[in-house]
């Protein structure tokens, strides 16, 4: 059965149940977000705005399916949410977008103006 919803006209099946994003997810893709603008306008590189999506989206997923203690948590816990960050970048392919210019710029890490927290995404560039 297809139904469509008066309030926004999505067409949505009653065997395809849509969550909305909690707050929670909501809060950790806008981290993400912006961490993937601050390491792309740091690098002076444009960002790969496909894989940003995508990467945006794995995060997404990856969230929805921890239980909700786990994802509560990471509002709390800087260290899980740059491992699920990390992840996410990685799995969306951006650690693959402009990986000459960012391998060498990794490699002399000194000069880059990024947070050490940048460097879960650095790493993928050095490996």
């Amino acid at each position: 059965m297809t139904t469509v919803s008066p309030v926004s006209s999505v067409t949505t099946t009653m065997s395809e149940p849509t969550d909305p994003p909690t707050d929670h997810t909501l809060a950790l893709r806008g981290e993400f977000r912006h961490h993937l603008e601050t390491f792309y306008a740091q690098l002076k590189l444009a960002p790969p705005y496909e894989s940003v999506e995508k990467a945006i989206r794995s995060l997404t997923t990856s969230v929805n399916a921890l239980p909700p203690l786990e994802r509560a948590r990471l509002a709390t816990d800087a260290t899980a949410r740059w491992q699920h960050f990390r992840q996410a970048f990685e799995s969306s392919g951006l650690s693959k977008k402009h990986r000459g210019i960012i391998a060498g710029l990794a490699r002399n890490r000194s000069r880059l103006n990024l947070p050490a927290e940048y460097d879960e995404f650095l790493s993928l560039y050095l490996s």
